[in-house]
């Protein structure tokens, strides 16, 4: 379809006049990024594949508030964040997701002679950190927000987040270890 010939401001004009063809580009420029996101918060892909609808239902409902200011990509990926919270939050209703305490993780020492991992070896990794740990994870290592941030989203406290991150390379490095093993 050529989507990589319109900038993406002329994306987001034709998505918020309603044109099919244009939402169809800004789904395939920004999708398979947007669902690694998704994957990495929700570990499962069914319910990554569900957070990436949802999240694009949203973009294409709100592209008008896009204003050019920053990169489309940005903040695409700010509503995908957000929905993967929300969506998990929803989830956990019914089980709390997220503890003050944490169990104790013992590990042996890494050895410096790892072999450097694929990336698809360390996303494996991820998705299998318990789902608190996880989000935390992500929000804390891969999108950056400090944990007085990630407590204020997730209505946590900042110690929890800093343990739940703490919990979640402590796993990601025995895990890793043990495959390397």
């Amino acid at each position: 379809m050529g989507f990589d010939l319109y900038s993406d401001r002329e994306i987001a004009a034709g998505c918020a006049n309603n044109d099919r063809r244009y939402q169809e580009m800004l789904y395939r420029r920004y999708s398979p990024k947007m669902y690694g996101i998704c994957l990495g918060y929700a570990g499962q892909r069914a319910l990554a594949q569900d957070i990436l609808q949802d999240a694009f239902v949203k973009v294409f409902r709100n592209i008008r508030q896009y204003n050019g200011e920053g990169s489309l990509e940005s903040w695409i990926r700010k509503i995908v964040t957000n929905t993967a919270i929300d969506s998990l939050r929803k989830r956990a209703r019914t089980e709390p997701y997220l503890s003050e305490s944490v169990p104790e993780v013992h590990s042996g020492a890494v050895d410096p002679g790892i072999k450097t991992l694929e990336a698809k070896d360390i996303l494996t990794q991820i998705a299998r950190l318990p789902e608190g740990a996880r989000m935390v994870f992500n929000l804390y290592a891969l999108e950056g927000y400090s944990h007085q941030e990630i407590a204020k989203r997730l209505d946590i406290s900042a110690g929890t987040s800093k343990s739940q991150y703490s919990r979640a390379r402590q796993l990601l490095k025995d895990w890793i270890y043990k495959q390397e093993a």
